[in-house]
């Protein structure tokens, strides 16, 4: 039986997990494959830091990526150190030198993907990134290997954990954002530093992997409309509710007249639909094709072993191939179709939209608010006034028809702008089950 060498770059939490799968599960593994696999090297800055679970007196530990990259024995090599650089350098030098490579790097492939790509394809090795999008739901080779018969009408869901469970959380306990964004930092489910997560930036990383493979259409980061939940209130959390939908950050992409959009953004869900029953730190993606339907992927989109399990999938497969001499080849990366669809800018999107504007609880104040609307080609489904409170600004929630987005914006500047509007208005876009 052929032995495959494979070296890991960083021993953090996914790197520990990668190695615990294989302690645990490597037998398993290794009947699948047809192979041995072989954790040659593994290179992290921090030698003696104790991983729980792991030895690593056992462990081939070196202190630089560098001999890793350089070791002719080494024939996989499984990026594991995240953010931009020196990952990037990492992963252009393991595949110029002719090794395949697992990353489960979803920044760096959002922003250098094509170059990566490029890079694979012209020593022709494999590069495999099951682990960069939704942890370890088997979503990326679902879409690239599984739906070549269908033409992909929708790709949407939510891809981040830590979004999910403050939202859960606002919701069924009525809590405030800023406290349970601190409890959620001392479970673990949000990062010291959560900018990446609660302003979006995390799912729109994942979006842009997500419907470039989806759409075989090259779509750009900073062409991806991205909002965060910080501006979420409780009030709009009890709102919803009230109305029949839960508020959950949605990372969409869809095509509509032959366009695609790309957007990231809390959404307004109807409440008896699937992905609304989708709760904490779980997440959940539902594609549709023209042939297939509808498909729903649901599961952990984070965490050690749920992600670990998906370098494993990605790393298995490779190693079976270079096993059995099987090569790399040009459909094994994504790629663009010969006729991509041009990407609808967010201002052309069409959505039916939430509002909740706090104006002075006066006689007219409705009708000035409604006639604007009105002016910009925006109708109403319903209004609901939150309270009474003479001579002050009380909420008055509206829920909309579809409407254009550029035309939202332009009256939602001309509502604020009223002498009886108080303060800025809370809008939100409703899409349908």
């Amino acid at each position: 039986m052929n032995e495959i060498k494979i070296g890991l770059l960083g021993l953090g939490t996914v790197g520990s997990g990668v190695v615990k799968v294989l302690q645990n599960h490597g037998a398993d593994m290794e009947e699948r494959a047809g192979c041995r696999l072989r954790l040659h090297a593994i290179a992290d800055a921090e030698l003696t830091r104790p991983r729980e679970g792991l030895d690593l007196k056992t462990l081939p530990l070196v202190n630089d990526a560098a001999k890793v990259l350089a070791d002719p024995a080494v024939q996989i090599v499984i990026e594991l150190v995240g953010g931009l650089e020196p990952a990037r350098t990492f992963i252009l030098r393991a595949l110029e030198a002719g090794k395949h490579v697992v990353t489960a790097n979803k920044a760096l492939l959002a922003h250098h993907g094509p170059e990566i790509f490029e890079a694979a394809r012209r020593n022709r090795v494999l590069l495999g990134f099951e682990a960069a999008v939704a942890g370890g739901i088997p979503l990326i080779r679902a879409v690239k290997d599984g739906l070549p018969a269908n033409r992909v009408l929708s790709a949407f869901g939510i891809v981040n954990g830590t979004c999910n469970y403050i939202l859960s959380k606002m919701t069924d306990e009525g809590l405030d954002f800023s406290m349970v964004l601190k409890e959620a930092q001392a479970q673990g489910y949000a990062e010291a530093d959560p900018t990446l997560d609660i302003e979006g930036m995390d799912s729109a990383h994942k979006l842009q992997i997500l419907a470039t493979i989806a759409f075989r259409t090259a779509v750009d980061l900073k062409d991806i409309h991205t909002e965060g939940i910080t501006g979420i209130a409780p009030q709009d959390v009890e709102n919803a509710a009230e109305l029949g939908y839960r508020i959950k950050l949605l990372a969409i992409a869809k095509t509509s007249d032959g366009a695609l959009e790309a957007r990231v953004h809390p959404t307004m869900i109807p409440a008896a639909s699937p992905m609304a029953a989708v709760s904490g730190v779980f997440n959940a993606v539902f594609i549709t094709g023209d042939n297939v339907g509808n498909l729903m992927f649901y599961g952990r989109g984070a965490g050690q072993l749920p992600t670990a399990s998906a370098v494993w999938s990605d790393t298995l497969e490779i190693a079976r191939r270079v096993a059995h001499g099987v090569p790399a080849m040009e459909g094994d990366l994504p790629s663009i179709s010969e006729r991509p669809l041009p990407l609808r800018r967010m201002e052309d999107i069409r959505s039916s939209y939430y509002l909740r504007v706090m104006a002075l609880d006066r006689p007219g104040v409705l009708a000035q608010v409604a006639g604007i609307l009105g002016q910009h080609e925006i109708s109403l489904v319903s209004v609901l006034q939150k309270g009474r409170a003479q001579g002050e600004a009380v909420p008055v929630v509206m829920m909309t028809h579809e409407a254009r987005e550029r035309d939202m914006r332009a009256a939602l500047q001309a509502i604020d702008k009223l002498p009886v509007v108080a303060s800025r208005t809370t809008m939100i876009r409703v899409e349908p089950a």
